[in-house]
């Protein structure tokens, strides 16, 4: 990657960033210490950024040069015994609103037996097509309880999130999602009604959630992505 893919790699993160509500030109001024009209001119390509300046912006966002660098959609490690594939392990946070995996977002790594992955059926939602396929993340034990037996506390779970669909995956069986609550993640099986998602507990000790529907809002806006494997213990 040479210095001109590095600050548009750096500009599309700073708008991906903006068009979801995390960062604002004014913020990123005040965090960086330049000037809103000079932050926005690299913005809209009308200029770059020196190398201090780019240091700058990647210290402020808490980022690093190897987080612009093309991501994978997913990891293989080669050992002795052969090859393995590997789902990044990230936070709830990153689960729902990074598209790419960076590497200072992965907390370790779920260690697969190869073809695992490549064996789970694709349906592809169309808004979701640039988005790394696979990632796992660790269940709460909120969740854990409410998914009781299904779920473990301490849990991992690899999200397939190109399904944001509510189509079935086998006939005979629920599907299992990661659905958005507020600014939270939760594991449930997940129904539509009218305009309303329901977000059923396999534990009928705790209650169902309800979601409104906009208009406007795609499914998935609201689903990060179906269930695709469980691992309770490690």
């Amino acid at each position: 990657m040479n210095f001109t893919q590095m600050h548009e790699r750096l500009r599309l993160e700073l708008l991906r960033r903006i068009q979801r509500g995390t960062l604002s030109v004014s913020l990123l001024a005040r965090k960086t210490g330049f000037g809103e009209s000079h932050l926005s001119n690299f913005l809209h390509c009308k200029r770059q950024l020196s190398l201090q300046a780019l240091d700058r912006v990647l210290a402020a966002e808490n980022l690093a040069v190897a987080d612009l660098l093309p991501a994978l959609d997913h990891v293989h490690f080669a050992d002795q015994e052969g090859e393995s594939s590997a789902v990044p392990i990230v936070s709830h946070h990153t689960a729902l609103f990074e598209p790419n995996i960076r590497p200072s977002a992965t907390v370790g790594f779920l260690q697969l037996q190869p073809g695992t992955l490549e064996a789970l059926h694709a349906r592809v939602t169309p808004s979701r097509r640039a988005w790394q396929r696979f990632v796992a993340i660790r269940v709460s034990v909120a969740d854990a309880l409410a998914m009781d037996p299904v779920l473990l506390p301490d849990a991992v779970v690899v999200l397939d999130r190109h399904y944001a669909t509510l189509s079935q995956y086998r006939p005979d069986r629920q599907n299992l999602y990661a659905v958005k609550h507020e600014a939270h993640l939760m594991i449930r099986y997940v129904e539509l009604i009218a305009d309303r998602l329901v977000l059923r507990p396999h534990n009928l000790g705790f209650p169902s959630n309800v979601l409104e529907v906009d208009r406007d809002e795609s499914l998935s806006d609201v689903i990060v992505g179906r269930v695709a494997m469980i691992v309770n213990e490690m």
